[in-house]
């Protein structure tokens, strides 16, 4: 088997001026294919873009457009068939299965539409769990910090199946900015929730960027939660069609119509 090129030498953030912005994500020219022949999909078809450090922004799209993905391929929790992805200034192919397992860890945090949170343990050791697999305690007052502001100072001990959907997915935003990570990316992140638990759960990641710093990419398929981002970038057939800066939820419904 023939050994796959090395990636290229990092580039400047693809869409940013490296003198005034910091890209904390970004694909180029990123492509991945199903299939072969006939039965060949493009999921992604030549995909340029980059997500701002220190902003929450939203991805869009049709169902089959490629949204998840490209957030996946982001995370590095799937591979491209050609093309790049980078998480600060590190290119992901660069990596190899233990090192890319390490990023996730230590830079990356997750958050899901089904919690995946572990049943056999309580909320506190589910927040702490990225930190326990690297043996570490973590930055105790930050994990304070985070557990107060989410409110779950009095479930800790509490299993999930003990917990609400929404204090379930407050423990997974949680465990997802418990290590401060550089980026957390969220798939769908109140797809399983009713829409005033769905808005205290954007509300906080908001707040996460505005008061923490964090920088936040969300796919999902709903105009009001990607209202709160600073950015929505839309997704079809594989590719980027457009984007919106401080979008308003009429704006984002006006967007969505020209897919119909």
């Amino acid at each position: 088997m023939s050994t796959p090129p090395a990636p290229p030498a990092p580039l400047a953030p693809p869409t940013n001026d490296p003198g005034t912005t910091t890209a904390a994500a970004g694909a180029i020219d990123a492509r991945k294919t199903y299939g072969i022949g006939d039965a060949q999909v493009h999921a992604l078809d030549g995909v340029t873009v980059s997500f701002e450090t220190g902003k929450f922004s939203a991805i869009m799209g049709p169902s089959g457009s490629g949204k998840s993905t490209l957030l996946h391929c982001l995370a590095g929790l799937d591979t491209l068939t050609s093309g790049a992805t980078f998480i600060g200034d590190t290119y992901l192919a660069s990596l190899d299965d233990k090192a890319l397992t390490e990023m996730r860890r230590t830079k990356v945090g997750f958050v899901f539409q089904a919690f995946n949170l572990i049943p056999t343990l309580t909320a506190d050791e589910n927040i702490r769990l990225p930190m326990m697999l690297g043996g570490e305690s973590g930055d105790t007052e930050w994990i304070d910090h985070v557990i107060t502001t989410v409110g779950l100072g009095d479930r800790l001990k509490h299993r999930p199946s003990e917990l609400s959907g929404g204090q379930q997915q407050r423990v997974a935003v949680a465990r997802a900015l418990a290590s401060r990570p550089q980026i957390i990316f969220a798939d769908e992140p109140t797809g399983n929730l009713d829409s005033i638990t769905g808005a205290e759960i954007l509300s906080f990641m908001r707040n996460a960027v505005r008061d923490f710093g964090q920088t936040i990419v969300m796919v999902t398929h709903d105009p009001v939660a990607a209202s709160y981002a600073d950015r929505v970038v839309f997704v079809g057939d594989g590719k980027i069609t457009g984007e919106l800066t401080d979008p308003s939820v009429d704006q984002i419904i006006d967007r969505l119509r020209n897919w119909d």
